[in-house]
């Protein structure tokens, strides 16, 4: 008896032995720690319904948590610096352009071989390292320019034609800004100051000039001066933006990209300067806008420059992704299956079609978005494509707030022209400096 219930003791031990064993392995295998997960630091706003809802499908596909956060407009740069620092840090994020590179290069995990990046038609929109590795890839790419309300341009008595370079666009604004009244709205929507608008310019209309400059030069590569040839076309563009509208003077300092936004979508502006991102806003009904895609339009921002007449849209990418390589191997690993799968899938491709446009990888979907058949028409025409040459500011972020405090003591308080081309070109060399050592 005692050596059976010595034998069955044993027994039961080397069950229970095997049984923790194997739960063990099965957790290993199965558990959400060996799985990994996903976070991704999303910077547009915009999108950030589109990724929730693309994050939940894929959690529920794979098991695999995919959080997703969104950044406040503006907020990104000090948001990520912030989140990298945490034990839980992004293991997904933006790396837009080559300044963002310098920042944030030593966060990224090399990209080169990787499924997601063998999904790719393309290698024009990635980015490199000093040590030439692809550090953040471009998903999308997008246009900018200005949105054309065509249907209140016609109840003014002018159809697109009308506008071929910046003399006819002051043209048409200056007329339609003086019979507003009659009219029941005016040219252009806001050009708010306020953080979340004044980005449109200090970075996107900042291009303009930037892009004929380096032209001109034959720059090639992120230069540690400018000059500033071209600010008087800057400043065309932008005096009429804060003339021709509804939103003048001290109200600019708080008018907000969702009320310029708003002003267009209502129909109470015929001119608002924005990208193809705003497509699915403008025709969507999450807003209420709800504006018929026929109605829409997008030609250059004409500044005034010789030749403009046969310039394109605005062209390029800051839509980059890149991985944290200091976060947990399972957790890169889930980010970029999740990157493939988003690129691969239908929900992904629909999802980056309808929100982002072009996409440069073999599944992508044709968007239904008119501004990029407005850049297509461009191009097939012969038109020159605007590169985004703002792409080369250094210090991002410091160097376009001196821009916009200069420009907000000009359009507000009286001040100088003078400063805002201090700003421009003295703010950039400081700014390349601090950032070069």
């Amino acid at each position: 008896m005692k050596k059976f219930l010595a034998l069955a003791l044993a027994l039961v031990l080397a069950l229970s032995l095997a049984a923790c064993g194997k739960k063990a392995d099965d957790n290993k295998g199965d558990g959400d720690e060996a799985k990994g997960s996903v976070y991704y630091l999303n910077f547009k706003p915009e999108a950030d319904k589109a990724w929730q809802d693309l994050a939940k499908t894929y959690t529920e596909k794979t098991g695999v948590e995919v959080k997703v956060v969104t950044a406040a407009s503006g907020q990104y740069d000090t948001m990520l610096t912030s989140e990298l620092d945490k034990s839980a840090p992004p293991t997904m994020f933006q790396v837009g352009n080559q300044g963002a590179v310098n920042s944030y290069g030593d966060f990224c995990y090399p990209l080169d071989n990787t499924d997601v990046m063998k999904e790719m038609t393309t290698q024009d929109f990635n980015l490199k390292n000093a040590n030439g590795e692809t550090v953040s890839i471009g998903y999308c790419y997008e246009a900018f320019g200005i949105i054309v309300n065509k249907a209140l341009l016609k109840q003014a008595g002018y159809e697109l034609s009308d506008i071929t370079n910046f003399e006819t666009l002051k043209k048409v604004a200056d007329d339609i800004h003086s019979r507003a009244a009659e009219l029941g709205f005016d040219a252009f929507s806001s050009a708010g100051l306020e953080d979340s608008s004044s980005w449109r310019f200090s970075g996107h209309l900042a291009n303009m000039p930037l892009f004929y400059e380096f032209r001109d030069d034959n720059v090639t590569a992120q230069p540690a001066t400018i000059k500033g040839t071209y600010l008087d076309n800057f400043k065309n563009v932008w005096d009429l933006y804060t003339t021709d509208s509804a939103t003048t003077g001290a109200a600019l300092t708080t008018a907000t990209g969702d009320a310029s936004e708003a002003e267009f979508g209502q129909g109470k502006a015929v001119f608002y300067q924005n990208g193809s991102w705003e497509f699915a806003n403008l025709t969507g009904e999450e807003k209420g806008f709800k504006m018929n895609p026929e109605d829409l339009a997008m030609i250059p921002i004409y500044c005034g420059v010789e030749g403009e007449e046969k310039s394109g849209l605005c062209c390029g990418t800051e839509n980059c992704w890149a991985v944290n390589k200091n976060a947990k191997e399972e957790d890169i690993q889930a980010t970029l299956d999740f990157m493939k799968w988003v690129v691969t899938s239908d929900e992904g491709t629909t999802m980056l079609a309808e929100q982002f446009g072009p996409c440069p990888f073999k599944n992508a979907k044709t968007p239904e978005n008119v501004f990029f058949a407005d850049a297509n028409a461009y191009t097939t025409a012969g038109n020159y494509i605007v590169t985004w040459d703002f792409n080369w500011t250094p210090a991002v972020n410091d160097w376009r707030a001196g821009v916009v405090d200069a420009l907000t003591q000009y359009t507000v308080n009286g001040g100088s022209w003078d400063d805002v081309k201090t700003a421009f070109v003295d703010g950039w060399a400081t700014q390349y400096a601090k950032e070069n050592g």
